[in-house]
């Protein structure tokens, strides 16, 4: 947290919150868990866009920046305490507010069903109570992960293999045998490169943006999980809007998720670059296809039943077809 007190003051600095109860626009302090012009920051960066076109005399959005800001698991304690009024981020950053987070990634239904069957209040009910935040918007349906290696593997034993983890894909890999190792994205490269690690976990899109794909021999088929990365706005803030500009941004997020439509596409183009770029892909055969994703989801269910089977039950129930 003394990094987040010394950011208070310079981001504060940069801009600051005008109170809706004297001005009509207000601005809002905006931060990207990731790095801008990425692929995990596109669909923030675009809704910024659309709200600050739309949103002219009501609401506007500045970026502060990325992780050169705030560091990516310290954001979801700077949106908490208001040091940042909105934040572009995933669960798998901020599980020490949100233990249950995991869950979101192991929806089978996109948001806006999500939306329809009452789940979405669910897990904005979560983000207020845990975390201070209102839960606006996630970006990321129809992008799934796989696991990259620098060694092949002829089915989903991982044992003897060292994979750097983030909490998403956690109990899976430990599951398959795998040694689990985290270190920051900043870091997998040289991991890669020195042999610390024989791969990793990461969305179908977004390896060339790190250019890890020049340490990087081949990609495991099929894919699995969805990709969470939501738009979180501190509660006191969001609470202080006027209807009129809580409106605008709802309208702005409506916006943005309809943007996961284009995820096939772009997972397509994707898989071509990768491959263009040397990667190889290691599809399994139709068993050990459904170990693999029958792992991944049975041991992702079992570590957020084991936080809170309660609340397990009822996030289950809504989030899986």
């Amino acid at each position: 947290m003394n990094t987040l007190r010394m950011l208070t003051a310079a981001i504060v600095t940069a801009t600051s919150l005008t109170s809706p109860a004297f001005a009509q626009e207000v601005t809002l302090r905006g931060v990207s868990a990731f790095n801008l012009g990425t692929t995990f920051s596109r669909e923030f960066e675009a809704f910024v866009g659309w709200v600050n076109e739309n949103g002219k005399g009501v609401v506007q959005i500045q970026i502060i920046g990325g992780p050169e800001a705030v560091p990516p698991f310290e954001l979801g304690n700077a949106v908490q305490s208001g040091v940042v009024d909105i934040a572009n981020n995933t669960s798998a950053f901020y599980p020490n507010l949100v233990p249950t987070g995991d869950a979101i990634h192991l929806a089978e239904n996109t948001v806006q069903e999500q939306r329809e069957n009452g789940c979405y209040d669910v897990i904005d009910r979560i983000h207020q109570e845990q975390m201070n935040a209102k839960y606006l918007a996630r970006a990321g349906d129809g992008m799934g992960f796989h696991l990259y290696l620098t060694k092949p593997v002829e089915g989903p034993d991982l044992s003897g293999l060292t994979i750097r983890t983030t909490p998403v894909y956690q109990a899976m890999f430990a599951a398959l045998g795998a040694n689990l190792v985290r270190t920051a994205p900043g870091e997998v490269y040289s991991a890669l490169e020195r042999g610390a690690i024989d791969g990793y976990g990461w969305p179908s899109q977004g390896v060339l943006d790190l250019g890890w794909d020049e340490q990087t021999k081949y990609r495991v088929d099929p894919s699995f999980y969805n990709v969470d990365v939501n738009l979180l706005v501190n509660l006191d803030v969001w609470n202080g809007l006027t209807d009129e500009q809580r409106a605008k941004l709802e309208e702005g997020a409506a916006w943005m998720e309809a943007l996961n439509a284009n995820n096939a596409d772009l997972n397509a183009a994707e898989y071509a670059k990768q491959a263009e770029a040397g990667i190889e892909t290691i599809t399994f055969d139709a068993a050990g296809a459904e170990k693999w994703l029958n792992t991944a989801r049975d041991a992702g269910w079992a570590a957020v039943d084991a936080i809170d089977a309660p609340l397990a039950k009822e996030l289950r129930a809504c989030l899986v077809k």
